[in-house]
């Protein structure tokens, strides 16, 4: 009796064991599966650098910091300086250039960042190194572009301290004026805006897919033009 009880009793318990069993199996089956790889960059991205030029004291551009996190996220390679260091940034770009390790050149500043831009381009290009995308936030002084990059778009506010970037005669390269005046936007805020954020970032996804492809002839703008934007958000501080 006692042992056909204990038969039994373990023949009830087999079900549970069973499902026991499974649960097991297929928990060691998860823990074992590989997480899902975050994609890889491309080689275009992984062989561009980004360039972004802070303002005066540092402590005023601080959006700059926060485009270079969304581009690191995506596999694009960038650097975050004080304006003041234009000029070793431009060697430092010859020399990966040079080395192969660098293709694409794309250079993003704001406020004394943004005005710095034309003299970093015409260093590059002094050394015979192409410049694909600059883009200014807002540059404070009037700046003429004499060399210039693959294309060069100035994001300025028409009526504030910003600037429109003027064509010197015979540059090469496409340059556009884009006045926000009206957006909401100011010269502190401008560079924490996130539509305007998300427009740089387009910018240089877009600079990034065109170097893919066999380089094209660069063409001879028009004057400067103004532009309003659209679709511009309140500012974010």
């Amino acid at each position: 009796m006692r042992l056909n009880g204990r038969h039994t009793a373990g023949a009830s318990q087999l079900p549970a064991l069973r499902v026991w069993a499974i649960c097991l199996l297929l928990l060691s089956a998860v823990a074992m599966s590989p997480a899902p790889a975050r994609a890889a960059p491309s080689q275009a991205a992984a062989t561009t650098h980004v360039y972004l030029l802070r303002g005066v004291l540092n402590i005023f551009s601080l959006g700059l910091d926060t485009i270079g996190a969304r581009l690191q996220a995506q596999g694009i390679p960038v650097t975050v300086a004080n304006f003041v260091s234009w000029s070793s940034l431009a060697d430092e770009a010859a020399t990966e250039y040079r080395a192969g390790r660098l293709k694409t050149i794309i250079l993003v500043g704001h406020s004394s960042g943004a005005t710095a831009l034309p003299d970093m381009i015409a260093k590059l290009n002094q050394l015979g190194v192409p410049v694909k995308l600059a883009i200014g936030l807002d540059s404070v002084f009037k700046t003429k572009l004499s060399t210039g990059a693959e294309r060069y778009i100035n994001i300025y506010i028409g009526d504030g301290p910003g600037e429109p970037v003027r064509a010197a005669a015979g540059l090469r390269g496409k340059l556009d004026n884009v006045d926000v005046r009206g957006s909401g936007v100011g010269h502190i805020t401008i560079d924490k805006n996130e539509a305007i954020q998300r427009r740089v970032i387009a910018e240089i996804d877009a600079a990034i897919a065109r170097s893919r492809g066999p380089a094209g002839p660069v063409a001879q703008p028009a004057a400067p033009r103004a532009h309003s934007a659209a679709a511009v958000a309140p500012a974010r501080n």
